[in-house]
């Protein structure tokens, strides 16, 4: 009885709680690393490769620690990416409540898995091999119910509640925390056309998905850290990885370069601005609309002035109207937001020919110039030297 007690207590090895703090905090990141390294950066997005043997290690510690299938996790991310903010969106806080995301985020994860038309569309490229279909798709649930089983033999009655907290990890972080809070609160490098922010300068905690906004304006790239202040752990992985010759950039953000004395805008400009559309929107608000604004005579409500930056796009019908009604009242204003609006039509039409868009371009710009208008003449000089950084 005496060891049977014992063994109840702390299992084969008998660890203090210091011991299985440690253990936790390791498998829950090498939980979070599998999810964000394998399922998030490589096989929905593309923009790593890794070694088949470390591959197929993120993938069956995903299947024993969470359940999740790489096909429907990827197909359900890359859905949230082609229909961001609308009703189809599987987990959007602007349509679903930033509650219900936050603490149902599981339920509307299975409510996406049940979309099989969607999981069959958007889920192409992921692994169908032997063990996939043997075992881990028709399995699913046998790898947490096998890591229940290690944990009370390994901890005991300790292992249990290990156990219980490793299964709400990702639940809570990713389905809950990026996907909710990553959509609601934190700081926008970029004026993307959803709502993503980033949570934190330091992806250290969530693997770097702390960095969501960043994410959002470039999804393909394996980095998340676009700016000098900002670190991305998962990044930092991957090149450790790299190192051994286990993992394979393939894509990252290109970064943008400015040349001086550009009188006209040319091909260069376009290749730069197709790629950083979202940079050339934060530049605008920043260096035109907002010091215009801080010149106007007319006062902005405060609620108001984040509105700005998107024509109130995600402000409740009310205050978007009362937003439009102050905008329509200032004429300098109101011909900004226009400019602004040609522009981001320009850069969305990818549809048309690369000559056709540099017309268009061109013809804005012109239009900036004679403007009067002195911070947007300034911003139309900055625009036509936009080109790529040098690889």
């Amino acid at each position: 009885m005496h060891a049977f007690l014992e063994f109840l207590s702390g299992g084969l090895l008998q660890f203090g709680w210091i011991g299985l703090l440690v253990y936790l905090l390791v498998a829950t990141q090498l939980t979070i690393f599998s999810v964000t390294l394998y399922l998030h950066r490589s096989q929905a997005h593309r923009g790593v490769d890794f070694h088949p043997v470390l591959a197929h290690f993120f993938r069956f510690w995903t299947w024993l620690t969470t359940s999740m299938i790489t096909k429907e996790w990827a197909a359900i991310h890359r859905k949230h990416h082609a229909k961001c903010e609308t009703e189809e969106d599987p987990h959007s806080p602007m349509y679903k409540g930033i509650k219900t995301v936050f603490w149902r985020g599981v339920e509307l994860y299975r409510e996406a898995r049940g979309d099989r038309e969607s999981i069959e569309k958007y889920g192409k490229g992921c692994p169908e091999d032997w063990i996939e279909r043997k075992v881990y798709t028709p399995h699913a649930t046998m790898g947490p119910t096998l890591l229940l089983f290690l944990s009370f033999a390994l901890f005991g009655l300790p292992g249990v509640a290990v156990w219980a907290i490793q299964m709400a990890w990702i639940p809570f972080w990713a389905a809950g925390v990026v996907n909710g809070l990553g959509h609601w609160w934190g700081y926008r490098n970029f004026e993307t056309t959803d709502t993503a922010t980033n949570l934190t300068p330091w992806g250290v905690w969530i693997g770097g998905e702390e960095l969501h906004n960043n994410h959002h304006a470039f999804p393909s790239s394996a980095k998340f850290a676009l700016r000098k202040f900002e670190f991305d752990i998962g990044w930092a992985a991957i090149k450790f990885f790299e190192m051994f010759g286990m993992a394979k950039v393939l894509r990252v953000a290109p970064s943008l370069d400015v040349r001086p004395n550009i009188h006209v805008p040319d091909s260069e400009t376009i290749k730069a601005l197709l790629t950083h559309r979202f940079q050339a929107m934060t530049d605008f608000h920043r260096n035109v609309l907002k010091p215009a604004l801080r010149e106007s005579q007319a006062a902005l409500p405060r609620p108001l002035r984040k509105g700005l930056s998107d024509d109130g796009r995600w402000l409740k019908p009310d205050a978007r109207a009362q937003l439009q009604a102050w905008i329509a009242q200032n004429p300098r204003i109101r011909a900004l937001v226009e400019h602004r609006a040609r522009l981001a039509a320009v850069l969305e039409a990818r549809g048309n020919d690369a000559a056709a868009t540099l017309q268009n371009l061109q013809a804005w710009c012109k239009e900036a110039e004679a403007s009067g208008i002195r911070q947007l003449q300034d911003f139309s000089a900055r625009l036509k030297g936009y080109q790529l950084h040098a690889a």
